[in-house]
């Protein structure tokens, strides 16, 4: 059989051929290759970049409080017990939930505050416990504020560790006042408060130890803070609120003319003030007119159908 030379000049040609597609995808392929491998370096490196500390810190600076969540949240994805992470998360959970408009929303925020400040603090050194105990005390704080549940007893607990350990915080003795309060705990809010007036002065604060002192029978002191608002304050909201208390004090001391002219002038102010038309309404019942008492409370209750001394006497009185 003889060697064709024809063919094996047609197969060298075909070969010669497809040599530069082989050249040509295997370089395809490498730029392909080296292309994915800068992306993915790039990609990684943005990650990292807003997942580390440096970035934490900038935007904690920058009271970006959403970037330091995100931020936070990315690093204990990484590291759950990483207690940089857990600290900033909490604080900036705590931040955005005292923010919110929406009660549920608030809530959540508020919770995954105080989980992450709990982990944060059984890992933390010595130095930094006092300012989460006071970031504790004042997540609790809030939560009670808004929660059918009561958190005041721990907002308490953890306010007080903080104050114990040293931790100075200008806003600590209102915290606890308000906190005491809502625990029944009148002195202990009274001496709070107390100690708050001498760091600031404020009408709310004023009305606070107000309210305090006359769940505690000592109604002239209450008068004091009382006078004190309603011949300064400018705030009308606050006024009307002190002159409520003031004519229910007038009716503790059977000053009736006082107190009928204190709830006279609310209602000369705010005709839908329920607390003043009940208030009425008691002194007309110590006076024995009860029809007139009535018809007070009446009007109450057309106000706010849930008023409970309002509720009370109706009930009473059937």
């Amino acid at each position: 059989m003889k060697h064709n030379i024809a063919d094996d000049t047609t197969i060298f040609r075909r070969k010669s051929r497809f040599v530069p597609y082989l050249i040509t995808i295997f370089c395809v392929a490498a730029a392909v290759g080296v292309a994915s491998f800068f992306i993915y370096r790039i990609i990684s490196k943005k990650i990292h970049s807003e997942s580390s500390v440096s970035t934490l810190y900038a935007r904690w600076k920058g009271y970006d409080y959403a970037g330091v969540y995100e931020t936070s949240k990315r690093m204990l994805e990484r590291k759950p017990f990483n207690n940089t992470a857990l600290t900033y998360h909490g604080y900036a959970s705590f931040y955005l939930g005292v923010s919110q408009l929406d009660t549920s929303t608030a809530q959540n925020y508020l919770d995954e505050s105080i989980n992450n400040l709990r982990l944060a603090l059984l890992s933390a050194r010595k130095p930094l416990k006092p300012q989460l105990e006071y970031m504790l005390g004042k997540a609790y704080f809030y939560k009670n504020t808004i929660s059918s549940y009561y958190y005041a007893d721990l907002a308490v607990k953890y306010l007080q560790m903080a104050k114990n350990d040293g931790y100075k915080a200008d806003d600590i003795p209102e915290y606890l006042g308000l906190s005491y309060a809502s625990l029944d705990m009148t002195m202990d809010s009274i001496s709070s408060f107390t100690e708050a007036l001498l760091v600031r002065e404020s009408d709310t604060l004023l009305l606070s130890i107000a309210e305090q002192y006359c769940k505690a029978g000592q109604n002239a002191a209450a008068e004091q803070y009382l006078f004190r608002i309603v011949n300064n304050c400018k705030d009308d909201t606050l006024v009307l609120k002190s002159r409520v208390l003031l004519g229910n004090i007038y009716i503790d001391e059977e000053k009736y003319s006082d107190a009928e002219q204190e709830f006279t002038t609310v209602l000369g102010k705010n005709e839908n003030s329920a607390d003043a038309y009940y208030g009425l309404g008691v002194i007309y019942e110590k006076q024995g007119d009860l029809v007139k008492a009535r018809s007070e409370w009446r009007k109450a209750l057309r106000i706010q159908v849930n008023h409970p001394g309002a509720l009370k006497k109706m009930a009473d009185y059937k």
